[in-house]
């Protein structure tokens, strides 16, 4: 077995362990990336082939709330690196940015790889070492890090480590939890991990599914229990994918633990009842009915079955009671796509776990962060938000260990 050692060990090459090995190289610290994978940000780059969402513009009092109970754990990182940082960050790699109709942060080239090339550049200009084929596998005698490498097993002695595994949501990306077991035989609390920003199955009709499978439903609003999100959804064979679903993840599970989930279906969230059961009354009687609700509503195709998805049959004649369909469609909910499958995960070290710099209490030494830690968010910017705070936390943790401090230790005004 192979043995090597170093100032910093950092265990996972995703946004959060690159970010870390940056502030701590900036310090002077020497750092090593140990990667599963045989190159470096492979969720990072994947997640940006469709548009790489940065962060997002919307006032700070409603984006923290975007992270539920976890907001007052994650406030201190979003604070000392708020959204203005990390588009600031962004564009000292060349990498202008701009924000969407939306509120969403992109940058200006859209795309993840050429910000990912000026990143992996600027690390190993810094000095930082990257160590790629080496799966963690546990620890050793006296804390050291075991990895399963491309000659063999490697022991690997570092004055503090930093893991940053990532959750269990695209394992061939490299994330796969195989660390939940590692650290919970050392004692490390966890929250089971769970899908975050997943879509979600649905019985649908042999019929509906064939005819309407990859069409959206644009501009609705989906309740579950006492939560509610507008915004876009897409049909699938299996159910429902998109930003209003994901949205939702957190009440979604709750209620399929408590044994029944239902989503109600608002398809015209800008219109109030009476006035849907006005137009549709004000519609010519010798058009159908699919007409009326095409013309006077502009409902789509897909929308109109989704409402006879809902009746399973016929749809009321009454426009008093199809207005109240219209606002509230209500399907069950059968199951959630697997974890796999999921955008990210919920659930991961507790809070509890580790102090206010990320470290561990079971494993002095060892810090955390990234989707590791227990928060979750939905898609729009928080997730990757959320993923660089926690990298700050922890390198200022891990470079106040060592004795140094790292640069812009202050405050930038959000």
């Amino acid at each position: 077995m192979s043995r090597r050692s170093c100032q910093v060990a950092i265990v996972g090459a995703g946004p959060a362990g690159l970010f870390a090995a940056e502030k701590l190289a900036e310090a002077g610290l020497e750092v090593t990336i140990f990667e599963r994978l045989a190159s470096p940000a492979r969720k990072f780059l994947l997640a940006g082939r469709g548009g790489l969402n940065l962060t997002h513009s919307e006032p700070r009092a409603a984006f923290l709330a975007r992270y539920g109970a976890a907001g007052p754990w994650l406030r201190p990182g979003l604070d000392a690196f708020p959204p203005a940082a990390l588009r600031a960050w962004a564009e000292g790699l060349g990498q202008k940015t701009f924000v969407g109709s939306s509120g969403r942060v992109f940058p200006e080239s859209f795309k993840a790889s050429p910000l990912a090339r000026a990143w992996l550049a600027r690390l190993e200009a810094k000095g930082v070492t990257l160590a790629t084929r080496r799966r963690f596998t546990g620890f050793g005698p006296a804390g050291a890090l075991l990895f399963d490498g491309p000659d063999g097993g490697e022991t690997v002695k570092a004055k503090a480590v930093l893991l940053a595994l990532g959750g269990a949501s695209w394992p061939r990306m490299g994330s796969d939890g195989a660390w939940v077991g590692l650290l919970a035989a050392r004692g490390v609390a966890i929250t089971p991990l769970e899908p975050a920003n997943m879509g979600i199955e649905i019985d649908w009709s042999p019929e509906f599914a064939a005819r309407f499978a990859g069409q959206p439903l644009k501009r609705i609003a989906i309740t579950v229990g006492d939560r509610q999100a507008e915004g876009e959804a897409v049909i699938t064979a299996a159910g429902l994918e998109g930003g209003v679903v994901y949205a939702l993840s957190a009440p979604i599970r709750a209620a399929l633990a408590d044994g029944k989930a239902r989503l109600a279906i608002d398809l015209k969230p800008d219109l109030a009842q009476g006035t849907i059961a006005a137009r549709i009354a004000g519609a010519r009687t010798k058009d159908s009915l699919s007409s009326r609700l095409k013309k006077r509503l502009g409902l789509t195709p897909q929308a109109i079955g989704v409402l006879h998805e809902a009746v399973a049959g016929p749809l009321p004649r009454d426009p008093a009671r199809l207005a109240a369909l219209i606002k509230a469609a209500v399907i069950d909910i059968q199951a959630v796509r697997p974890i796999e499958r999921a955008i990210s995960t919920a659930g991961g070290v507790s809070r509890d776990a580790v102090s206010a710099e990320g470290e561990l209490a079971a494993l002095p030494g060892v810090f955390v962060a990234g989707e590791m830690l227990d928060w979750e968010a939905p898609t729009g910017g928080y997730l990757l938000q959320a993923t660089f705070a926690t990298a700050v936390v922890a390198a200022r943790g891990i470079a106040r260990r060592l004795g140094v401090t790292l640069e812009d230790e202050s405050p930038i005004v959000w």
